[in-house]
């Protein structure tokens, strides 16, 4: 196959794995906000979610997170010396690192599924920052590939993953004002 088509294909379905880990724990936040519904709202929402979350793990994430590693291996068999350079190595421990994350959110799913809620929406709402995070770093590390733009676009990195629970605390405090606003 083409080197070319091999990394388009390779990109794409990145794309809809990230599509899903972003979205898996979003659903993981609306199923444990409807917990605070009246039963009857509440039993409708939690099998609607339990659906969606079903469908959106196994038809969409997990086979984009397995298609992508078998691509990203071949892609990376093509251009084999890649693997002997800095930002290849950190760009796979970095993908380790977003794999263990798919297991963590497998972990939540599981739970959900048997509604054992165990995290708050604000705590999910954090967690469903972590592959922000890592999409970002990867990107810069890829298209950037030396250690000066790596050192400067890991400090980015922190700065995003500060600005992000920054607006995350302002969200809670909106939503909790708004709250206390509609009940008094």
């Amino acid at each position: 196959m083409n080197f070319l088509y091999l990394k388009a294909l390779h990109i794409i379905f990145v794309v809809t794995w990230f599509a899903g880990l972003f979205y898996i724990v979003r659903l993981f936040i609306y199923h444990t906000e409807a917990n605070e519904k009246e039963e009857l709202e509440r039993n409708i929402l939690f099998k609607q979610f339990k659906h969606m979350e079903r469908l959106l793990w196994y038809v969409i994430t997990w086979p984009s997170a397995i298609i992508t590693l078998i691509l990203g291996i071949w892609t990376l068999l093509q251009m084999s010396a890649y693997l002997f350079e800095t930002f290849m190595i950190i760009k796979l421990v970095l993908v380790f690192v977003l794999y263990l994350y798919q297991f963590s959110c497998h972990y939540l799913y599981l739970l959900f599924q048997k509604d054992k809620i165990k995290f708050t929406s604000t705590q999910l709402r954090m967690w469903n920052e972590v592959p922000t995070v890592l999409l970002i770093a990867v990107v810069f590390l890829i298209v950037s590939k030396n250690t000066l733009d790596m050192i400067w676009g890991t400090v980015g990195f922190f700065l995003i993953v500060i600005l992000l629970m920054m607006m995350i605390k302002l969200y809670k405090k909106i939503r909790e004002r708004k709250q206390w606003n509609t009940y008094h």
